[in-house]
């Protein structure tokens, strides 16, 4: 079960974060409610003088008393004016603390809000890659967006909350004042009322982290859904995927009108017991002596506490709703059990003989097979070094090694000698570039991608970039050239295109290692063949991996390493592996023979 102490103990954390702004907004609260009390107070004289002609208070009590004693030298034609003006003013007081207090929880809910957004965004991008394609995408980008805004909102109950309380606090000193007999009565009926609310905490806090898994799935299936629209259309998904949808969306549907049931009973029980409040009061005070001011003014003031105490438990339930979104955003902050990739000191300067891999073993976790075993292999400076091998066979895991998205299980990848982990993380990925078979463009302009690979670039290297990849010609053919719209993910260029801006931005970066995983995969035969030349010449002096299925783009590599189950078991020229006879000669001849086919 979660820890219900969490949401809170993360509430009051934020609130001690902006000690100021939390202090003024309670301060104002506070004297809110105590102008607010003033302000009842002041209604005992005036009824008093409007019922007996006097602010005497007749035996009313020694509080009737002490508030009448301001006025016992105000003539009595005059009295019921003054006392009038100041419970106006005490109103114009109160409203405009009420405002200040509401500005300024605006503004904390609107820091708060950008604060959580920008700190979990800035958790995402510090934490360790394994954490990323471990948690599911949709409920990572729920609490990003969702969440942060429920806990936002439950940091808004909890504050309401508090001055809820000192509300409360002064009605019921002012109740206690006039009379301690009818005050009994009416805590006796709040606090039956106030229980049975409480009975219904249990089932709300179960809604509410119902609600948190419900968002979470939808988001998921809305993520997904519209980000494979194309495979969905292809293969004639859409009842599908349309019922797997209205699920997910029928499911938070019924699951919060689940929650505004339950919730919306506290009213009606409050109404209920307000109902059978009031006739009590009436009929125990009706039986005392004195005047009927105290009773108007212990009514006006209950009537005035009831939907604070009603409030206290509203905003109580909300809190325990709200729990399950602020364990989420908590969770998601937490550093603890999270992997982190701890960045070196020492500066890097490019390759000058080799990255080598020195008995590298890899597991993305504990108890599963390797998905590298052992590796020894050298990528030496200047040279490009083509890796080769069926599908699992661990090439992907070798490129995440060689960027730190992880590192190794056992042994070491090393540069120049240095452990890689030594090296500063931003300088040795700052003289890397990776093109893959898998493009990602940013939803901007064809110019903001190509750019987006160095950042400074000028308009002349983004141009002379674009024309190194050979995407300078259909660039120009765009309907705004370099100023056209990719789309979400560059829906709108094609698979080729995509590829070469992808090519551009890493010519741009003009970086001393280059890795390209199957970078000419999308282009047809004779762009494969312009774009294959240009990364030849680009390539030239620089230390390049290439990860091929396609054996045909490797034929020049200076040296081929080939992988099987996570092992190197050949290495070698083409001409060397071919006349060997091995795995790769055999995967050699088949891609050869299905071309001829």
């Amino acid at each position: 079960m979660p820890n219900p102490s969490v949401p809170i103990g993360g509430l009051w954390a934020l609130l001690r974060e902006r000690p100021a702004l939390a202090a003024g907004i309670l301060g104002l609260g506070v004297l809110a409610s105590l102008s607010e009390g003033v302000g009842l107070s002041l209604f005992l004289p005036l009824l008093q003088t409007l019922g007996d002609g006097s602010a005497d208070p007749g035996g009313q009590g020694w509080f009737l008393d002490l508030v009448a004693r301001p006025f016992d030298g105000v003539p009595a034609d005059r009295l019921p004016g003054v006392i009038a003006l100041l419970i106006f003013l005490t109103v114009v007081v109160t409203a405009g603390l009420r405002y200040a207090y509401d500005a300024l929880l605006n503004l904390l809910t609107a820091r708060v809000g950008h604060d959580l957004r920008s700190r979990l965004y800035a958790q995402l991008l510090r934490v360790g890659y394994g954490y990323i394609e471990r948690v599911e995408f949709g409920r990572t980008l729920n609490t990003l967006g969702s969440e942060t805004w429920r806990t936002v909102s439950a940091l808004t109950a909890l504050v309401g909350l508090v001055i809820a309380v000192c509300a409360a606090s002064v009605y019921a000193a002012l109740l206690l004042l006039i009379s301690w007999r009818l005050t009994l009565v009416a805590v006796a009926a709040l606090a039956v009322a106030s229980w049975v609310s409480r009975r219904l905490t249990g089932r709300i806090r179960a809604l509410g982290d119902e609600a948190t898994a419900a968002n979470a799935t939808l988001s998921q299936r809305m993520t997904e859904g519209v980000g494979a629209m194309q495979t969905i259309r292809l293969f004639g998904r859409e009842p599908f995927e349309q019922g797997r949808f209205d699920r997910a969306s029928d499911h938070v549907a019924r699951t919060f009108f689940r929650l505004g049931l339950t919730s919306g009973l506290v009213g009606p029980v409050y109404e209920v017991f307000a109902a059978s409040l009031l006739v009590g009061v009436l009929v125990v005070g009706a039986q005392g002596p004195g005047s009927l001011a105290p009773l108007l003014v212990f009514i006006f003031v209950l009537y005035r506490l009831k939907p604070r105490i009603q409030g206290i438990d509203n905003l109580r339930l909300q809190l325990v709703s709200l729990g399950a979104a602020v364990r989420d955003v908590h969770d998601l902050l937490d550093p603890a059990g999270k992997p982190y990739t701890r960045s070196g000191t020492a500066r890097h300067d490019g390759v000058r003989e080799a990255v080598r891999f020195e008995g590298v073993t890899f597991r993305y976790g504990p108890g599963e097979r390797p998905a590298l075993d052992g590796v020894d292999v050298a990528f030496r400076a200047g040279q490009t070094t083509a890796v080769v091998g069926p599908s699992g066979a661990g090439k992907s895991t070798l490129v995440k090694l060689l960027f730190r998205l992880y590192d190794p299980s056992e042994g070491a990848v090393t540069v120049d000698g240095r452990p890689l982990p030594a090296l500063d993380l931003a300088g040795w990925r700052g003289r890397a570039a990776m093109v893959s078979q898998d493009v990602h463009l940013l939803d901007g302009t064809v110019y903001d991608n190509v750019a987006y690979g160095r950042e400074g670039a000028t308009e002349a290297e983004v141009h002379a970039a674009a024309r190194a990849a050979h995407a300078d010609g259909f660039i120009g053919r765009l309907p705004e050239g370099y100023a056209t719209r990719v789309g979400d993910r560059g829906v709108r260029l094609s698979g080729g295109q995509r590829q070469r801006i992808a090519l551009a931005r890493a010519v741009v970066r003009d970086p001393d290692l280059l890795l390209l995983d199957e970078a000419t995969n999308a282009l047809d035969t004779r762009s494969e063949h312009v774009v294959q030349e240009a990364l030849e010449t680009f390539s030239r002096g620089r230390t390049t991996v290439v990860i091929a299925h396609r054996l045909s783009t490797i034929e020049k590599a200076d040296r081929i390493v080939v992988l099987d189950g996570g092992r190197v078991v050949e290495e070698g020229t083409l001409a060397e592996l071919v006349d060997r006879g091995g795995l790769f000669a055999e995967l050699y001849r088949l891609q050869n023979r299905s071309a001829l086919a």
